[in-house]
């Protein structure tokens, strides 16, 4: 009997490029597995899962996170810059 298949997506966005690739993963695939399926990593060295956050429709999850039809699959970058503490600068500013 063949194993059933989920349509997922993994993306990744960088300030001047969105990357998002589709996939079809076996039923029982992790967030990690079809991070590793989608080639993404080859792509952009810069991606460290030891480090980068993941998470699917923006709420994070860990790497073990069984996926389910649709779901779509989000590695996030550091910011660069606190949001909280770059409005107090720019509320100075003011």
């Amino acid at each position: 009997m063949a194993e059933l298949m989920i349509d997922v997506e993994v993306v990744y966005a960088k300030p001047e490029q969105q990357t998002v690739i589709a996939l079809k993963m076996a039923k029982t695939a992790t967030v990690e597995q079809a991070i590793k399926a989608s080639g993404i990593l080859a792509r952009f060295p810069d991606i460290d899962l030891a480090i980068n956050k993941v998470g699917i429709f923006a709420k994070t999850c860990a790497l073990d996170q069984v996926l389910n039809q649709g779901d779509r699959v989000e590695i996030y970058r550091p910011l660069r810059h606190d949001p909280k503490e770059a409005r107090r600068q720019r509320a100075a500013k003011a």
